[in-house]
């Protein structure tokens, strides 16, 4: 979803940004972008590790709240070109569409549009596992729920750890730059600059 459907990795590191400032941590645009798909819980257990800061029940609490309403303030919705008429058209077409992200199930409404959440046959969200990316489970929670098998699905990723959990479940993986340069993104399957580039796919099946 984020990088991916809407373009709203900005406000993350935004918002993360300013929940982790009065705490005496300064976090870099790639801290944030690298991370992106990670459970957010993981994330800010491992940057508080850095510090001399216990991530305590309370503390995680406090400052994701804070990073809740930072995000939301600011937060402006921008979907990227032709991501909602590519997904009518699969739909359309009769392909299975599942949503994996690690976003939290309470925002995702917030950040997604209604229109394009109904097009998902499942939701995957970040606190419906018990592990986040780039642990397989989310990924294998949606096989599950749509009852495929690896090698019939294409995942579409823009961050390593998004990358490494497709892999992981044994889907190919294409991967889109629009967060993190390509050197980034390596381990996918193949790396294109826009939606639009995914060769074969998109020319054949939904041409706009």
């Amino acid at each position: 979803m984020d990088g991916v459907i809407v373009d709203s990795m900005p406000y993350h590191f935004l918002a993360w940004y300013e929940a982790l400032r009065p705490w005496g941590i300064s976090v870099k645009c790639f801290d944030v972008y690298q991370r992106e798909g990670e459970r957010w819980d993981k994330s800010l257990k491992d940057l508080l590790r850095q510090t001399k800061i216990t991530p305590t029940a309370v503390v995680l609490k406090k400052i994701f709240v804070y990073r809740r309403k930072v995000f939301k303030k600011y937060f402006k919705r921008y979907i990227f070109k032709g991501i909602d008429r590519f997904l009518l058209c699969l739909k359309q077409k009769g392909y299975l569409l599942g949503l994996v992200t690690g976003t939290p199930a309470q925002e995702i409404k917030a950040i997604l549009p209604k229109k394009i959440r109904v097009l998902f046959d499942c939701v995957v969200a970040g606190d419906s596992v018990k592990y986040g990316k780039p642990n397989p489970a989310p990924y294998l929670k949606a096989l599950k729920l749509l009852r495929l098998k690896p090698n019939q699905c294409l995942v579409v990723e823009n961050a390593p750890l998004g990358i490494r959990a497709a892999k992981a479940a044994g889907i190919f993986c294409l991967a889109l730059n629009t967060s993190l340069p390509s050197e980034y993104l390596k381990e996918a399957d193949l790396v294109v600059e826009k939606l639009e580039d995914i060769p074969g796919f998109i020319e054949k099946s939904c041409a706009t």
